[in-house]
């Protein structure tokens, strides 16, 4: 089975790693010249609504996927008219704008931080008074690892917000005190049979991913699946599906969902029994899921900037390296290690000593 990814980047890469052992073969699309994805599989260097390229795409391939959310719509269409695209374009374009994305957890009973659309600078006054302050301004389209986001906490910075951020569609929210930061990693298959990995407690800095921990018996498993599978159902979706949350309260408020493999996931591939790469790939070609089940304790850890050499990381026990084959640059994920132990005051340890090695950025 030779499968298309759109977009070609270390979600690609990792995708066509955990597929090439099943015997998939890949076709990647996307516009950059250097794809880290490209070296894994046939890579059309072209723009997303290229036509020809996509008919090109589309005609090699039995099935196709997306490895990022930002896929035009109009691209999704034209390939689900041509392949199976999973997941779907209703999938794809959910998440898309953060307005929408509101109203569908809204309207499937999942409990959200207050948000109010916001499309003038006047309008930014009156959604303020419904959210109350402090609140995040952000973009309803695109953006993600903190970009296209400015935090308001009085008044005074309504006007320098409106000028970074002014003059596109926006939506306003209330900054929420959270306790934690989890995300609930959901895959579904073609015949709706749906597994669950464990919550993942997230730490991000600077609006970029730090470290992802899967928690064996978190309390707020059970309520984090169940709203994961109303959205599931709703979508009728196959695949993996990433659900973000905050911690409140004693319960869940649904932050975002991301229609794809996930970088909280990243620590499935060695500390999970079926990594979320294979699941993904599984449950769009049709195949039974995998086991989400724990091998152990484990957690990743994000290499932002640069990463550590090599020598001093493979030296450690019990960590493994994922490098993505791309240039360093500032605030750039470039790998990312998953550190494993058979117990948490083993991985606690292990952890430490990755964490003297890596380079910090602020």
């Amino acid at each position: 089975m030779k499968i298309g990814i759109l977009g070609a980047g270390q979600l690609g890469r990792m995708l066509a790693l955990a597929g090439y052992p099943l015997g998939f073969e890949f076709t990647f699309l996307d516009p950059a010249t250097e794809a880290c994805a490209a070296p894994l599989g046939e890579h059309l260097h072209a723009g997303y609504l290229d036509e020809a390229a996509l008919q090109e795409f589309c005609g090699g391939i039995d099935l196709a996927t997306y490895e990022f959310e930002n896929v035009p719509q109009r691209t999704a269409e034209l390939v689900a008219a041509r392949v199976p695209l999973l997941p779907g374009p209703q999938a794809l374009t959910a998440g898309q704008d953060r307005l929408g994305e509101k109203q569908l957890f809204v309207d499937l009973g999942i409990p959200v931080p207050r948000f109010a659309a916001v499309d003038s600078r006047a309008g930014l006054e009156t959604a303020a008074a419904r959210t109350g302050l402090p609140a995040v301004l952000k973009t309803r389209r695109m953006g993600y690892d903190g970009k296209g986001q400015y935090v308001l906490r009085s008044v005074a910075d309504f006007d320098a917000a409106w000028a970074q951020l002014g003059n596109q569609p926006l939506i306003l929210e209330a900054f929420v005190p959270f306790e934690r930061e989890v995300s609930c990693l959901a895959v579904r298959a073609r015949d709706g049979a749906v597994r669950f990995y464990p919550l993942v407690e997230n730490v991000h800095r600077s609006g970029i991913l730090r470290t992802a921990r899967p928690r064996a018996a978190d309390p707020l498993q059970a309520l984090g699946e169940d709203y994961a599978r109303r959205v599931l159902q709703r979508l009728d979706y196959v695949g993996v599906l990433a659900f973000e949350f905050f911690v409140h309260g004693g319960g869940l408020l649904a932050n975002e969902i991301a229609p794809r493999v996930h970088n909280s996931g990243h620590w499935s591939i060695e500390g999970a029994e079926c990594s979320q790469f294979e699941n993904h790939l599984r449950a769009i070609a049709g195949l039974p899921l995998g086991s989400t089940a724990l091998r152990g304790e484990s957690v990743m850890v994000n290499f932002i900037g640069q990463a550590p050499a090599l020598e001093s990381v493979a030296a450690l026990e019990g960590v493994h390296v994922h490098l993505y084959g791309k240039e360093p640059k500032p605030q750039r994920k470039i790998g990312h290690a998953t550190v494993t132990a058979p117990d948490a005051a083993t991985l606690e340890r292990r952890l430490a000593a990755l964490q003297v090695l890596l380079v910090e950025e602020c």
